[in-house]
């Protein structure tokens, strides 16, 4: 046994790894900058894990999902292995703390958000520590051709001369080639190293079903469907909506969204991976970081804004292999709603400049002051405040994102913490003489390891629970015992954040260049047609048009999708069918003409002829024009 599997067989219990995640481990053993497309749910975190743990040193992980990351440093200390994360809610003591254990402390894995890598503080930190590898997760944020482009993520190259002998492994699950060549350009890559597990699934089947009363089809398809699901919606309002309807109709469901306290969100999501709960009926918060294989069912009750999220959401059926279905419900509400999220999503330029002028007022900062500093932010007060729209504030707030002007991190929910500053002989003495704090001081060491090294997330609830007290009466103990300079408490917090990544400017200097904005927005603009063709078209197999906008072409029909499906309709095999279809688009393409010189042409038996014909004129791929003739429909 390698010293791979021999890792992988010691912290996580498996013989053997799955498709591409060895060849990729490898690749980065041996000192190769990677790039590594692996669709959700593929593992990989694993390809970062692995190596690192094979080597002296530690993993620098670049990821902009807190929760992601959270839960990720929660699951290796699980398994024994020295893991921090540092972030925008973090304090600068905090910070500290956590990159002097990396340098001294035997830390394995140090994830971090992007915006840390730019500050002086970690550059300086940073050549001290030990770094076997440097793995960026969602990589394709760092391409301006992507999606999701997050110009924070640009730094991460910045810190490469820093770190001349690491390599680096770039990892994201869906990517169109021109990000692709994009990621290894801007991450500085060597030279050019891609694995890649292709976008096909074959065990999913994908339906797209025209529905208006989406309510009623939703229960149809899940009484036919049996297993564990998840329903997306766009707004939390719906969460609740949909899943009182289930239940109401005797199905075990619940709902959910980021804007539930984290305790509920754990509490609902464990409750739907041991079974207990069928149905989760959430907004696209759920799913990151979600590992289970046995889901039969992913029904989208709105259309989502890219294929890219879609793909990404729909990948969540079926991942242990078996046969699973990916449900896209459509409406004529979709396709207006679609062209209208245009604008919603790129507002007015100087409605932009308005939102910049005022929060640098909401903050009461001058201008030229600002930079670095960490605000929490109240949206609903702040859109209350200035009487603007929300939606037209949360998208101008994600356009200065992009123009580097600000971070905007979306409800960071942060549990209370707790450092002893005390030293051990000193905080024997104050315990001898503050008889009141002893038994609540013996409770916290007795309750957490590390508080003297590092800050310790604690759960107050469960250390009322255990002194047969309140909350508030933790509270105060913890207050107290900081006022008194025994420890640094940092209470829990929920709230999104505003950090001045450059100080603060007059909003009439702000530039919004066409990369940042109309560039965007036109690429914006195609993402949302791709999604409206999907959501349209009736005579592609479901496969192939996914396939085919994440630049794999050629392969058969799936056999399986709502197209192919009506393709066997005709009792033809569904090759057959699309041999006959090919011939006579081909034909029909060169010139117009009627059924019998068609029918001559192509020497298509007649009955097969027929039924082809007819399928295409019922999709509106072939009419009959004013001559008689038929002829393919120019979309």
């Amino acid at each position: 046994m390698d010293i791979f599997h021999h890792i992988l067989k010691q912290y996580w219990g498996y013989e053997a790894f799955r498709p591409l995640q060895e060849d990729i481990i490898r690749s980065v053993a041996a000192g190769n900058d990677t790039l590594g497309l692996m669709p959700t749910g593929g593992g990989k975190s694993l390809t970062f894990q692995v190596p690192a743990l094979a080597k002296e040193g530690l993993c620098i992980v670049v990821t902009p999902l807190i929760a992601l990351m959270k839960d990720q440093v929660e699951n290796l200390k699980q398994r024994d292995v020295k893991a921090a994360a540092v972030h925008s809610g973090l304090s600068r003591d905090e910070i500290n703390i956590i990159f002097d254990n990396c340098v001294y402390g035997g830390i394995k894995f140090l994830y971090m958000s992007p915006e840390r890598l730019g500050t002086d503080l970690f550059k300086e930190k940073v050549q001290q520590m030990n770094v076997n590898l440097l793995a960026i997760d969602e990589a394709h944020c760092i391409s301006q051709w992507g999606y999701d482009f997050r110009p924070s993520y640009l730094t991460v190259a910045d810190i490469r001369p820093l770190l001349p002998d690491t390599p680096i492994l770039a990892l994201t699950a869906t990517a169109t080639a021109d990000v692709v060549d994009d990621i290894q350009e801007r991450l500085l890559f060597k030279k050019k190293n891609v694995f890649q597990k292709s976008f096909k699934r074959d065990n999913l089947v994908y339906v797209v079903r025209p529905a208006e009363d989406k309510e009623q089809q939703l229960l149809n398809i899940i009484s036919k469907v049996p297993g564990s699901a998840v329903v997306y919606v766009r707004s939390r309002k719906k969460t609740k909506e949909y899943a009182e309807l289930l239940i109401k109709h005797g199905i075990s469901a619940s709902s959910y969204h980021a804007g539930m306290p984290q305790e509920v969100k754990d509490q609902r999501q464990k409750r739907w991976s041991e079974g207990e709960l069928r149905i989760i009926v959430s907004t696209n918060a759920f799913g990151m970081g979600i590992d289970k294989a046995d889901v039969r069912l992913v029904v989208h009750m709105d259309a989502p804004d890219s294929l890219e999220a879609y793909f990404q959401e729909a990948g969540r059926a079926g991942r242990d292999g078996k046969k699973a279905y990916a449900v896209l419900l459509w409406s004529d509400n979709d396709r207006v709603r679609l062209q209208r999220s245009v604008a919603v999503s790129f507002p007015e330029k100087e409605k932009i400049r308005n939102v910049y002028e005022a929060l640098g007022n909401f903050f009461q900062l001058a201008v030229g002051s600002g930079f670095g500093m960490v605000y929490d932010f109240n949206l609903q007060l702040f859109c209350k405040n200035y009487r603007m729209n929300m939606m037209l504030v949360y998208n101008s707030l994600k356009i200065l994102q992009r123009a580097g002007y600000i971070e905007f991190t979306e409800e960071l929910q942060l549990a209370a913490k707790v450092h002893f500053i005390m030293r051990r002989e000193e905080l024997y003495k104050f315990q001898v003489a503050n008889e009141d704090f002893d038994h609540f001081t013996k409770l916290l060491l007795r309750s957490y390891t590390g508080l003297f090294t590092e800050y310790v997330a604690i759960n107050e609830e469960l250390l009322a629970k255990r002194l047969t007290t309140t909350r508030d009466t933790v509270y105060q103990y913890l207050v107290k015992l900081s006022r008194l300079g025994v420890i640094k408490y940092i209470p829990q917090k929920k709230t999104p954040l505003i950090s001045y990544t450059t100080a603060r400017e007059d909003s009439k200097y702000i530039e919004l260049r066409n990369e940042v904005y109309q560039d965007r927005k036109d690429r914006y603009e195609k993402r949302i047609q791709s999604v409206i063709d999907y959501g349209t078209t009736h005579h592609l197999c479901r496969s192939k048009q996914l396939l085919r906008y994440f630049g794999q072409q050629g392969g058969e029909n799936c056999g399986l999708c709502d197209v192919c499906q009506s393709i066997k309709k005709t009792d033809l095999t569904v090759p057959d069918f699309e041999k006959i279809e090919q011939t006579l688009l081909k034909t029909l393409s060169k010139e117009a003409m009627d059924f019998d010189r068609l029918l001559m042409t192509t020497n298509i038996p007649q009955a097969k002829l027929t039924k082809v014909l007819r399928w295409l004129e019922e999709y509106e791929r072939v009419f009959e024009n004013e001559e008689g003739r038929l002829q393919i429909r120019n979309n």
